[in-house]
């Protein structure tokens, strides 16, 4: 059965920074598009940045320019670099496949940013 986990956040101040780092049991991620959901109180989850097993990335325009996507594949990792967050990135972040997600959703990492 595969475990997605995922790690790194925490609080910070607006204008800071995290890299959320997802790990996956059970399965090889580096064969499928993966992808990073957010979803904050009140709203539903939503993309926030995708990458193939090519590395061809994207990311919804709202981060565009601030959060990058990235894999280790020899990891079985991915990761999302968060620069210059603001309070709206506040959220519980999931990493699944895209644009199905196919697997359990894990825990998620929680990621507040406030002054």
């Amino acid at each position: 059965q595969v475990q997605l986990v995922e790690s790194g956040g925490g609080l910070v101040q607006p204008g800071g920074s995290l890299r959320l780092s997802c790990a996956a049991s059970g399965s090889i991620l580096s064969s499928y598009t993966m992808g990073w959901y957010r979803q904050a109180p009140g709203k539903q989850r939503e993309l926030v940045a995708g990458i193939t097993s090519e590395g061809i990335t994207i990311s919804r325009d709202s981060v565009k320019g601030r959060f990058t996507i990235s894999r280790d594949n020899a990891k079985n990792t991915v990761y999302l670099q968060m620069n210059s967050l603001k309070p709206e990135d506040t959220a519980v972040y999931y990493c699944n496949t895209y644009p199905v997600p196919n697997y359990y959703w894990g825990q998620g990492t929680q990621v507040t940013v406030s002054s």
